[in-house]
This record gives C-alpha cells, sequence and structure tokens, in this order.
C-alpha cells in the first residue's frame, strides 16, 4: 500500500495557510477597490495614470454635469441599494434563524433517539468488533456541525452582498475613464467575494475536524458522520437564501419592466420607475448572497461526502491523516490556483476595448482549469498511497493514486465543458440567442417557444459530460471517485465566483449610471460590462447545478451505504413509488416559487401603475417616486413566499424516511436528482438567452440587431416580455433547484441512523 509522500505535520501547515493566504488575497482586494472614492475628493484621487486602457480623462463635457454632482448622486444611490439589501437580508436571517433552531433540535432528538439517548459505547457501524463513540456524542457533534455550517453560509452570503453594494457605485465612475479601470474594480470585488468563501469555508470546516478529533480520538466514522451537518447546515441557509432573494429581486424586475418599458416606454433603471431601487437591491440579495450561499453549501456537501465515504476505507481504517484529508488538499490547491489566474485578469492583461470583456472572463475559467489540472496532479502524487482501498457498497475496491487524480480532473474538465456549453446558448454572440431574438419579429408568443426550445436542447451536452464523469470516476473509485469529481467541479470555485459576482456588480453599476443621469457613452460602457456578466452568470448556474448533480450522487452514495441497503432494485414497489414520486418533487417546487414570483410582481406592478397614475409630475421627471413601499412589496413577498417551499425541501426526507423507510426513500433521492437536473439546466438557460436575445436588440451592434430595434419598437416589446417570462425561471425556480436536490440527499445522510433504525413506521404497522 505505502504511505504518502506529504507527512501528517504538512498537511496540518498547508491546508490552514492556504485558507489564510486566500483570506489575505481577498483584503488585498477589497483594499484595492476601496481607493476608488466615492465623495468629492473623488477626481483627484483617482486620476493618478494607471494602466488597463484609456488616458483618465474625465468625460465632463458630455456629462453636462459637474464631477461632484455625479459622485454625490451616485453615492446616494449606493448609499439606498446597500441600505435596502442589508435591512432585506436582517429581516431573512431573523426569520430563517428561527428555523435554524428548531431544526438544530429536531436533529438533535432524532439522533439522540437511536440509542434511547444512551451514554454507553456501542459497536462501529461498519466494523461491528470495534467499539465506537454512543449515539448521543454523534448527535450533539452534528447538531454543532449544523449550526457551523448555516452560520458559516449565513456569513458568506452577507459579505458577498457588503461588497457589492460597496463596489456597485466605485465601478461607475471607474467607466467613466473607460471600460478597463470598471472591468478591474467589478472583478476584483468579485474576487473579494470569491476567495473569502473559499477560505472561509475550508478553514471552519478545517478546524471543526481537529476539535472533533479532540473527543473522538480514533474513531473517525463517527468524527466525519457527524461533520455531514456542516453540509446541511451550509445547504439549507441557501435554500432560503436562493429562494428568498430570487422572489425578492424577480419581482421587483418583472413590476419595473412590464410598467415601466413596455406600458410608460421608459429606458431599464430609470429614476422615474418606483420600482428600481428595489430592482437594484434584488441583484444583491438574490445573485449575489443567495449565490454564495448556494455554493458554499456544494463545497461542503462534496467534501464532506468524501470524507463520509474516506473514514470507512483504507485512509480513515488505518488512520492516514494526509490521505484523509485529500478533499481538503485539493482545496487548498485550488485557492493557490484562482489566485494566480485571478492576476490574469486585474493585472497581466489589460482590457481596451469591450469587445476584449468577454473574453477576459472566458479565459478565466480556462487558466484556472488548465493550472488546477497540474495543481491535482502534484496533490495526488504526494498525498495519496500509490494503491489503497476504497469502501464499495459493503467491499473494498483497490485504487491506485493515478485513478483518483482522473476522477477529480475529469469533474474538474466536465465543469469547464458544461459552462461553455452553457455559454454558447446564452451568449448573444452566437445564433442559438440570435435566433431567439429574431423570433421577436412576430411577437412575444414565438419568442416565448423559441426560448423553451433552446433550453430543453442546452441540456443534452451538459448532462452527457455529468454522465461520463460519473461513469469514469465510479469505474475508477466507486462513490468516493464520484465525491472528488465533485469537489474537482467545486475546485476553482474562488475563480468561478468572482466571475458570477463580476455579473451583479455591472448590472448595479449600469443601473446607477442611469439614475445619476449619466452620459450615453458611460451607459454603454456599463451595458457591456453588464451583458457579459449576464453570460458569466448563467456559466455559473450551470456550475452550480453541474456540481449539485454530482454531489447528490455522492451523497445518496453515503446514504446508502450508511443505512446498510445493499442494493436499490427500481422493481420493487418501496422504491419504485419512490422514485416516481422524487421526479415529481422540483415539478412541485417550481410551481411554488414560479406562482410566489408571479403574485409577488402582481403587487409590485399595481403599485409602480399607483404611482405613475398618482404622482403629479412623476412621468415629466418633476416629482420622486416612492422607492420605499416598493422594497417593502419585495420584502414581505419574499419572507412569506420563501417559508412553503423550504418547508417542502426539508419536510420530504424526514417525512418519507419516518413513516416509508429508507427504500422509498432511496427513490425519492434518485428521481429528484434524474428530474432536477434537466428542469434546472434548461430553466437557468432558457431565462438567459431571453435576456440576452432583448439586450441584443438594445444594443444594435450588428445589421441584424438593428432591424429587430431600436428600444420601443415591436420586437423589443416581445423581447422585453420573454426576458420577463424568463425572470423567474433563471433567477429562482432553476437555481434552487440544484440545492432541492443536494439539500434533500445531505439531509437524508445526516438523518439516515434514525431512518435505519426507526424508519418505515407504515411499512412495519401493515
Amino acid at each position: 500500500m505505502g504511505a504518502s509522500l506529504l507527512p501528517d505535520l504538512g498537511t496540518e501547515i498547508l491546508i490552514p495557510v492556504c485558507a489564510v493566504v486566500g483570506i489575505a488575497f481577498s483584503l488585498i482586494q477589497w483594499y484595492l477597490v476601496s481607493t476608488v472614492r466615492l465623495d468629492s475628493s473623488a477626481t483627484t484621487a483617482t486620476t493618478n495614470s494607471r494602466k488597463n486602457g484609456y488616458d483618465d480623462s474625465l468625460i465632463e463635457e458630455e456629462e453636462g454635469l459637474s464631477d461632484h454632482a455625479v459622485v454625490t448622486k451616485c453615492a446616494e444611490i449606493q448609499s439606498a441599494i446597500s441600505e435596502g439589501a442589508t435591512s432585506f437580508l436582517f429581516t431573512e436571517y431573523q426569520y430563517v434563524g428561527i428555523f435554524m433552531v428548531a431544526f438544530a433540535v429536531l436533529i438533535l432528538l432524532f439522533l439522540g433517539s437511536v440509542e434511547g439517548f444512551s451514554t454507553k459505547s456501542q459497536p462501529c457501524t461498519f466494523d461491528k468488533t470495534k467499539q465506537c463513540k454512543p449515539a448521543l456524542a454523534t448527535a450533539i457533534f452534528s447538531t454543532v456541525s449544523f449550526l457551523l455550517g448555516a452560520v458559516t453560509s449565513v456569513v458568506s452570503g452577507f459579505l458577498g452582498m457588503k461588497i457589492a453594494t460597496y463596489a456597485n457605485a466605485r465601478t461607475t465612475l471607474e467607466a467613466r475613464k473607460g471600460v478597463g479601470k470598471a472591468f478591474i474594480v467589478a472583478f476584483r470585488s468579485g474576487a473579494v467575494m470569491g476567495f473569502l468563501l473559499a477560505a472561509n469555508g475550508l478553514l471552519v470546516l478545517y478546524i471543526a475536524i481537529n476539535l472533533f478529533k479532540l473527543y473522538y480520538g480514533d474513531d473517525w466514522g463517527g468524527l466525519f458522520e457527524s461533520i455531514t451537518g456542516y453540509g446541511l447546515g451550509g445547504s439549507s441557509m441557501a435554500l432560503f437564501g436562493r429562494v428568498g432573494g430570487g422572489i425578492y429581486t424577480k419581482a421587483a424586475d418583472v413590476g419595473a419592466d412590464l410598467v415601466g418599458k413596455v406600458e410608460r416606454n421608459i429606458p431599464e433603471d430609470d429614476p422615474r420607475n418606483p420600482a428600481v431601487i428595489a430592482d437594484n437591491v434584488g441583484d444583491n440579495v438574490g445573485d449575489i448572497a443567495g449565490m454564495g450561499s448556494d455554493l458554499f453549501g456544494s463545497y461542503a456537501e462534496s467534501s464532506c461526502a468524501a470524507l463520509v465515504v474516506a473514514s470507512i476505507s483504507s485512509f480513515g481504517i488505518n488512520h492516514e491523516l494526509t490521505a484523509m484529508l485529500f478533499p481538503l488538499l485539493v482545496s487548498s490547491v485550488g485557492i493557490l490556483v484562482c489566485l494566480i489566474t485571478t492576476l490574469f485578469a486585474t493585472d497581466f492583461f489589460e482590457i481596451k476595448a469591450v469587445k476584449e470583456i468577454e473574453p477576459a472572463l472566458k479565459r478565466q475559467l480556462i487558466i484556472s482549469t488548465a493550472l488546477m489540472t497540474v495543481g491535482v496532479a502534484i496533490v495526488s502524487w504526494i498525498a495519496l498511497p500509490s494503491s489503497f482501498t476504497i469502501f464499495d457498497f459493503g467491499s473494498q475496491k483497490e485504487v491506485k493514486n493515478w485513478q483518483l487524480f482522473l476522477c477529480v480532473a475529469v469533474g474538474l474538465w466536465a465543469g469547464l465543458i458544461i459552462g461553455f456549453v452553457t455559454e454558447y446558448y446564452t451568449s448573444n454572440a452566437y445564433s442559438p440567442v440570435q435566433d431567439v431574438a429574431d423570433s421577436c419579429r412576430t411577437g412575444a408568443a414565438t419568442n416565448v417557444i423559441f426560448g423553451l426550445a433552446l433550453g430543453y436542447k442546452s441540456v443534452i451536452i451538459p448532462i452527457f459530460a455529468i454522465a461520463i464523469s460519473i461513469f469514469v470516476s465510479f469505474s475508477f473509485a466507486a462513490m468516493y471517485g464520484i465525491a472528488m469529481a465533485a469537489l474537482g467541479m467545486l475546485s476553482t470555485i474562488a475563480t468561478g465566483l468572482a466571475i458570477d459576482a463580476y455579473g451583479p456588480i455591472s448590472d448595479n453599476a449600469g443601473g446607477i449610471a442611469e439614475m445619476a443621469g449619466m452620459s450615453h457613452r458611460i451607459r454603454e460602457r456599463t451595458d457591456a460590462l453588464d451583458a457579459a456578466g449576464n453570460t458569466t452568470a448563467a456559466i455559473g448556474k450551470g456550475f452550480a447545478i453541474g456540481s449539485a448533480a454530482l454531489v447528490s450522487l455522492a451523497l445518496f452514495g453515503a446514504f446508502v451505504s450508511r443505512a446498510a441497503i445493499s442494493t436499490v432494485d427500481v422493481l420493487t414497489p418501496k422504491v419504485f413509488i419512490g422514485l416516481i414520486v422524487g421526479a415529481m418533487l422540483p415539478y412541485w417546487f417550481s410551481a411554488m416559487t414560479m406562482k410566489s414570483v408571479g403574485s409577488a410582481a402582481l403587487k409590485m406592478v399595481e403599485e409602480v401603475r399607483r404611482q405613475f397614475n398618482t404622482i403629479p409630475g412623476l412621468m415629466e421627471g418633476l416629482a420622486k417616486p416612492d422607492y420605499a413601499t416598493c422594497v417593502k412589496i419585495s420584502t414581505d413577498a419574499s419572507i412569506k413566499e420563501m417559508i412553503p417551499p423550504g418547508a417542502l425541501v426539508m419536510l420530504t426526507p424526514l417525512i418519507v424516511g419516518t413513516f416509508f423507510g429508507v427504500e422509498t426513500l432511496s427513490g425519492v433521492l434518485a428521481g429528484a436528482l434524474v428530474s432536477g437536473v434537466q428542469i434546472a439546466i434548461s430553466a437557468s438557460n432558457t431565462g438567459g438567452a431571453w435576456d440576452n436575445a432583448k439586450k441584443y436588440i438594445e444594443a444594435g451592434a450588428t445589421e441584424h440587431a438593428r432591424q429587430l430595434g431600436p428600444k420601443g419598437s415591436d420586437a423589443h416589446k416581445a423581447a422585453v416580455i420573454g426576458d420577463t417570462v424568463g425572470d423567474p425561471l433563471k433567477d429562482t425556480s432553476g437555481p434552487s433547484l440544484n440545492i432541492l436536490i443536494k439539500l434533500m440527499a445531505v439531509e437524508s445522510l445526516v438523518f439516515a441512523p434514525f431512518f435505519a433504525t426507526h424508519g418505515g413506521l407504515l411499512f412495519k404497522i401493515f
């Protein structure tokens, strides 16, 4: 078998050092963003000659406004957006906090009751000859790790929102000096969020493992079983963040677009529109805070799934610490790789023209994937023995270290393929979106038909990429291989999040430029940043969905092993009823979230219409709209409406496992995974394509686009309707579905000891 080249002490130093480096790098990026001043001395503070395109002369003569007035106006708008986002998140976290405490008590009671709250040692689950810590200890430590994961997830989302609202106006002001400067501010801000989240997630998990080890000692099976609560905490918070934030942002967006652009014919983000502040707040609470919590959840769960399987393999049985912590070492190297990759966007290459933005972001994905492949090869060589055994449903499978490297690499490259396929179907540089835009000539109906067809078609290649990853990684290293493939896809999470957060920041920057009355040239620059950001947001969602599929399958494997199910036979009625019900759940969940957006948007449309009809001088720009009422409508609707979908996801595994048993629950998990992934990809890509088809017409960059335009034409109005229909698909239902499939799987794994002991009450009665 042989030992690993990297000593245990090296591992214990390397992991926290990489995490601290990631945090330090994010703080440096934050400092660099803060050098753009948001006060009247901004002109003097930012006129030093810097690289990255365009000289630093401001476009004063086009502004028709004094620089001082522009900066003051931007600062005011930024402050309003930041306050709105902060107050919404605080309200959301109060409700979620109550749930968190209640669910923690539930974990304690359910898992504690497995051995009747006994404090005596018990035979180990996978080796009855040895004595392990009592079930009550697992209950207590699972509860603690659940709370840790929940708090880390909330903090990740909140910090992401804070940096985004800090950077949006700064991006707008830098756009006066050229698109290169604005790009750098937006991208650095995204990097702050990406690195903080990746490093925090790694550091908290590493510290938790070491603290738990003080109690568990050599009982690594019990230790890593209780650590799975960390993933459950992260994902349960992400669910409420994604659904609540998604409902908030889309209610405001739909209301602002339908009344403002379609009925009143005013531009997007026009300050006369009462829903405009709520719309910009929504970008931060949905796309930034929600996405941050979501990807943190994926990262925590894939790490936990890998650690659980490793703890009952030769790594755990022989107490090989370095090999055991291989998943954390991969993430540590990922932080260093992403750090180097980020420098390519901010320091090594200059962006001088609009057309260079999208290639620069795509380069980030390619560079990080290529460097990470090398990084994983090195880690696999130094951290793993040349051969070892992996738990494979009751038996031990012999695996070589190069096979495990290929498992991680296949996940890594599958992520890149999914990213590029998503880009092809959602970027207006390619024919699919241009065809959707062209269909607007004959009205909204054909636009909707073309958009839906595009979404369904865009599922094909990502599913093949996921299927090949599963086959290769499972063939080499069973369920551990799949968990490592998921971790491979998420190993460049810092870069992925930086690219993803860049989009909403640019979107906000464009809104602030419009509201501050800046010239059309500045709006063109922020629009170009935003259009690239739209595509990268779709790529980010593709990554999140692809990794969710692999993560939930790995968790499913860990659950089946823990619940002592030897085979999941589809032909048995217990499993098949679970399968068919599980496949229905994503539709039920989507129906709830879509209807929530619809009913919230209905109230928003009525309020925006009321203000236009009753406030004298609003259309003429002589009176100010009542922004606060629209913000309140979005907040109230999202808090109220996020509870039923959240309850559906959280209660399903508990009810099925308790009343129908582990076989039926395994069917439910498989069904939800298979149907949820397809719906999530098609919903996200349909919405993204409609959005960019509208932007394609608005930009009028090609002869074809100019024939369809300009803004306000019939084709443009049809495109706006398509975009409005797509909003809840791409920003509420689609992204939330990947949390549904992961969360049900990790919850089932955490409660597996209870279900295996006391589950299936109905079948026991009859």
